[in-house]
């Protein structure tokens, strides 16, 4: 019977899934190839202290697995990828601080408590699993050499088999699913991997085509705005559940601004992440090198390569962030050419917080406005605004008010405090899809009607995207998000080239563009034409 219950015990281990679509009803029932060789190793070797070592060194490897295994799970849940142990653990906090705005802090540390528990119980369990087979023996002699050579034998089918039965079995969307023993090799050398692409990074960081190239941006004859919204993707376009909520959003204020005399050009971009980590996109945008992770990073913060804010100020703009979720010190900022930050003490927002969400995004508008439209000199802004409404857990959902009736921001409290609170709403995904639905239009709806207000003296807006929601969310897997740029038709004309559609509504054939061309392109259209025979 303990025979039965340790292997079992070990049996779960190995099959733990690593990814949402490998978890079945089915998966019990695999059987994990590294199983017998684990069970005649603890047998043959017998008792002793190398068998306590051997002990010591199967459960840390199994259970460091096992915890990996976790990562990637909710990794592939909420960001459509595996879990890099180099770039990554970072993420830890931020998960930390996001769960405590959306569940609270007693359940977020019950969680974590019990995280830690369930590892300490894990690492008991399989130190007494393993126990009970160490204290099986094979006689000596013989029995035991043919044993020794049984191991290697399984050893190697082991590794065969399981890499053949990988390829065969486990279907190609799916990356890292695979047997545990390829887990933790897949894992090392990932870690070896992006030790060496960072390498690769920082010479890439340090070719930039446009260093020391004069008359850059000085095509631009007003302010620009950047303006990420919040988890804002090709879902919204394409998935039908959005869709029929969005599109019509986007028509309505696609009309509206062409009436007020405004150009207006729209496509689609390929985002370095998904479900989350805005700052990858936000810094791919500005420095122009794919960044997927916080390693890259900074990476590139450290590297010295200008981005889209170095330049504008070179240029003789103002420079400024508006980032109302930035609550705690934002020391990347320094590298990032912003001449004024404004963070979420910075605005001035004196109603109840949305949650995690600090504060409506018509607030942020506002505030901007009030904070930065200043009489300092001639010098237009160059700011990239990073929204919030839309960000998980999109509830409660504000509603748009007068502009001349924000004042303080306290107007929004009331709503704040409407709804049920997020612990309930996630227990049932059709209603956070439905939050998410809502929370987006609203974003959207905020942005074109600031753009609307502004169309007398109207800036050149980019309205981007930062990433497709988590998947089950969105129900869209790819990392494609919208990009429209607005503004009047001297400067919209000279994005012709771009193959984008006009108005708001990207054509459903574009062809995406990744994200980090979007710098280099802004800089060779909106600048002076390289003279002749030029290098630099």
């Amino acid at each position: 019977m303990y025979l039965g219950l340790a292997a079992l015990i070990l049996h779960l281990v190995l099959v733990q899934p690593n990814h949402p679509a490998a978890l079945s009803w089915k998966t019990p029932l695999l059987f994990p190839l590294e199983l017998p060789v684990i069970l005649l190793a603890l047998m043959a070797l017998g008792r002793g202290r190398f068998t306590l070592w051997l002990r010591a060194g199967l459960v840390g490897a199994l259970l460091l697995i096992a915890v990996l295994k976790t990562a990637d799970f909710a990794m592939f849940t909420a960001l459509a990828r595996g879990f890099n142990p180099v770039a990554d653990l970072p993420l830890i906090e931020a998960g930390l601080r996001l769960a405590t705005g959306a569940v609270g802090p007693f359940l977020t540390g019950a969680g974590v408590i019990a995280a830690l528990i369930a590892v300490a119980l894990v690492a008991v369990a399989l130190w007494w699993a393993t126990g009970v087979w160490a204290s099986l023996r094979f006689g000596r002699g013989p029995t035991r050499l043919a044993a020794v050579s049984a191991i290697l034998f399984a050893g190697l089918a082991t590794a065969e088999i399981g890499d053949t039965m990988g390829r065969w079995t486990v279907p190609a969307s799916i990356p890292g699913t695979a047997f545990t023993a390829r887990i933790g090799v897949e894992r090392t050398l990932m870690v070896r991997n992006t030790l060496e692409d960072l390498r690769a990074f920082s010479i890439a960081a340090a070719q930039d085509p446009f260093a020391g190239r004069a008359g850059l941006l000085d095509a631009i004859d007003r302010d620009v705005l950047i303006v990420f919204v919040e988890s804002y993707g090709r879902a919204s376009l394409e998935t039908p559940l959005y869709a029929e909520t969005h599109r019509p959003t986007l028509l309505r204020s696609q009309a509206r601004l062409r009436d007020l005399g405004l150009s207006m050009r729209s496509g689609l971009l390929r985002a370095p992440t998904r479900g989350g980590q805005s700052w990858l996109s936000h810094a791919t945008f500005a420095n122009g090198l794919w960044i997927t992770n916080q390693t890259s990073y900074g990476a590139a913060l450290a590297s010295g390569r200008k981005t889209l804010f170095h330049i504008a100020a070179d240029a003789g703009f103002r420079t400024a962030a508006v980032m109302p979720q930035i609550t705690l010190d934002w020391p990347e900022a320094a590298f990032m050419g912003f001449e004024t930050v404004l963070a979420a003490k910075d605005l001035g927002y004196e109603g109840l917080p949305f949650n995690w969400v600090t504060m409506p995004d018509q607030f942020t508008f506002a505030a901007m406005d009030r904070l930065l439209q200043t009489s300092e000199g001639d010098r237009p802004l160059f700011t990239q605004m990073a929204l919030g409404s839309s960000h998980a857990p999109w509830l409660p959902v504000p509603e748009l008010v007068p502009w001349d009736a924000i004042g303080n921001g306290e107007i929004f409290s009331p709503m704040a405090e409407a709804g049920d609170p997020p612990d309930v709403v996630w227990r049932d995904r059709d209603r956070v899809r439905d939050q998410y639905r809502q929370a987006v239009d609203y974003a959207l709806r905020v942005v074109f009607d600031y753009a609307a207000r502004r169309a007398a003296d109207a800036p050149l807006i980019f309205v981007v995207g930062d990433h497709q929601a988590a998947g089950f969310v969105a129900l869209d897997e790819r990392p494609d998000v919208p990009i429209h740029v607005i503004g009047p038709d001297h400067l919209i004309a000279r994005t012709a080239d771009w193959g984008w559609s006009d108005g708001l509504l990207p054509a459903k054939e574009a062809a995406p563009r990744a994200m980090n061309d979007m710098r280099n392109l802004i800089l060779e259209t909106f600048s002076k034409p390289r003279p002749k025979g030029s290098s630099s």
